[in-house]
């Protein structure tokens, strides 16, 4: 299938969301900031070491289940916080109601400031879709239906596992591939058949346990080597860069 890009074998393409069809990811990564720095500051005082939000970003939170980011950065600065109850309040000092307190910067950026997608995403999610692919969105995002319908995108997706739907269906986070198989098998598809476009690590260590047909890493940020060494079958800037190309 020269001209979208993908394997002749490839019947599906499996997108994440923030980074991959939509620029939330650079909103996920300030409403982080703004939630890990107020609670560093309150735990350490004034002298507190920042979070940074492309590197700590890409490296403990990108693409993990809420709460697995949370736990995963507060684990790099060595703090240790009580589990707390997935519906804790946003102003306990929980890994869920730390989680919960992002939330709610995160859906007030998103209300205030709009989200649109990416052009070149957009081209070629429709691309596949005139050549006869099927199409999912996976996403630990559980506010990955309002992005989709905000974005106007919605009608471009086949199949939707979010943060939501994995919490209903038991479904472990990335870096597993739980939330990527589970696509595939809604879409009445094997791994081998469908490809998986991915920005974050995480991603790409779940397409490539999930021994998906072909895994395309999504270059934001200047991660194009991390990208490969984390199972990229290839690695572009743009979607709409894979029109015309030869897998």
């Amino acid at each position: 299938m020269t001209e979208i890009g993908l394997p002749s074998g490839i019947r599906a393409c499996l997108f994440d969301l923030d980074g991959v069809l939509t620029p939330t990811a650079l909103v996920h990564a300030a409403a982080w900031k703004e939630t890990f720095d107020g609670f560093l500051r309150h735990l350490q005082g004034p002298e507190f070491k920042p979070f940074d939000a492309t590197a700590d970003y890409d490296e403990y939170v990108d693409g993990r289940p809420r709460a697995d980011g949370v736990r995963t950065f507060l684990a790099s600065r060595g703090i240790e916080l009580p589990e707390g109850d997935e519906d804790d309040p946003p102003d306990h000092d929980t890994v869920h109601g730390l989680g919960n307190r992002k939330n709610v910067v995160v859906v007030e950026k998103i209300r205030k400031d709009g989200v649109e997608a990416y052009p070149g995403s957009v081209r070629y999610a429709e691309a596949v879709r005139a050549a006869g692919l099927r199409t999912a969105v996976v996403s630990s995002s559980a506010n990955c239906r309002d992005v989709l319908v905000a974005a106007g995108i919605e009608h471009l997706i086949d199949v939707r596992i979010d943060g939501v739907v994995a919490r209903e269906r038991g479904l472990r986070g990335k870096p597993k591939p739980d939330t990527y198989l589970e696509a595939a098998a809604d879409l009445g598809l094997g791994p081998e058949q469908a490809a998986v476009f991915e920005d974050a690590l995480v991603g790409m260590d779940a397409g490539r346990a999930g021994r998906f047909g072909y895994v395309v890493g999504v270059d934001r940020t200047g991660l194009a080597e991390e990208l490969r060494k984390h199972g990229a079958d290839t690695v572009v800037t743009d979607l709409a860069d894979l029109l015309g190309a030869t897998a």
